[in-house]
């Protein structure tokens, strides 16, 4: 079942905790890719100075200030997409980074994609699920998408740790520790 606009409508440190693993669904060339979710981080308002919006609202961040549920795509690092999904309230900022998957279905593909290699990154999972600037703005609660997540496996508090998040050098503090950022604690959550 593909989760509803009301899961992403919530705040969002509910939202990066339940996504452990949830399905992220990818419909690439006729193929279906799926990983279950084994880690994500949380960005939350013009507040949060490792969030994107923190200079507020511009062409590249205007998909977050938008409805729940959608995606937010960005290139980094010159080389890496990166998908987040929208959550909150409209005009209120926020998503939740989806960071590493454990790839269950369309394992070869994925594979071949990542020249062996695993997918415990964000940028690595995009590689390997075919995630680009055209999944930008996509309605992930929309059947028939090419892109979605569905319910997965309960994973339980005793498996997830919380930390800060990864790559936020310049990030002052307080924003630089936030416990933010949610991992299963062994890779193998089936």
């Amino acid at each position: 079942m593909i989760l509803p606009r009301s899961f992403y409508n919530r705040p969002t440190l509910i939202v990066a905790r339940e996504l452990i693993g949830a399905r992220l669904v990818r419909i690439s060339n006729g193929k279906k890719l799926v990983g279950l979710i084994t880690e994500t981080e949380a960005y939350i308002s013009e507040k949060d100075l490792a969030c994107h919006c923190k200079a507020g609202r511009t062409p590249r961040t205007q998909v977050m200030y938008g409805e729940a549920g959608h995606a937010y795509v960005y290139f980094t690092y010159g080389n890496h997409w990166m998908f987040n999904i929208v959550t909150e309230r409209v005009d209120f900022p926020a998503a939740v980074l989806i960071r590493a998957i454990q790839p269950i279905e369309g394992v070869e593909l994925m594979s071949e994609r990542r020249n062996g290699r695993d997918t415990f990154g964000p940028g690595k999972l995009t590689q390997a699920m075919g995630i680009t600037k055209s999944e930008n703005g996509v309605d992930l609660t929309e059947p028939g998408s090419s892109l979605w997540i569905e319910a997965g496996v309960k994973v339980q508090n005793s498996l997830v740790t919380k930390g800060p998040r990864v790559g936020l050098n310049k990030t002052p503090e307080p924003w630089l520790s936030k416990p933010w950022r949610f991992l299963v604690k062994d890779w193998k959550i089936i």
